[in-house]
């Protein structure tokens, strides 16, 4: 989150794939999500450290698992906390008011968007 409180773009894209996950999101899952919505390569190193910098910030939790992956190691799982939950209704209240009074398809077709 940037010093307003704000989710940074990929902030919010690694939550909303933790939230889809419903407390079984892991790091390669969630990369994967990201990478099949935006259609653009994440890096595993990108997506654990926003994982990181958002447990430290309270917006997710996590837990080690024993033996959860096909290896039979253990995988960390994470899981939206409320003020992850609470930053990216914010998020969404913010991409609405933005939105508003714009014409999505007038803009793709170079007029003001109104």
């Amino acid at each position: 989150m940037g010093s307003d409180g704000l989710l940074g773009s990929f902030e919010e894209q690694v939550l909303l794939a933790v939230a889809r996950d419903r407390g079984d999101a892991y790091g390669m899952r969630v990369r994967r999500e990201i990478e099949d919505r935006t259609g653009r390569d994440v890096s595993i190193g990108a997506v654990y450290s926003t994982l990181d910098r958002l447990e430290k910030k309270g917006l997710v939790s996590s837990e080690l698992r024993e033996g959860s992956d096909r290896r039979g190691r253990a995988q960390r799982f994470f899981r939206i906390e409320p003020a992850g939950a609470d930053a990216l209704r914010t998020s969404l209240d913010l991409h609405r008011s933005m939105w508003e009074g714009l014409d999505p398809d007038a803009l793709l077709d170079g007029g003001s968007g109104r």
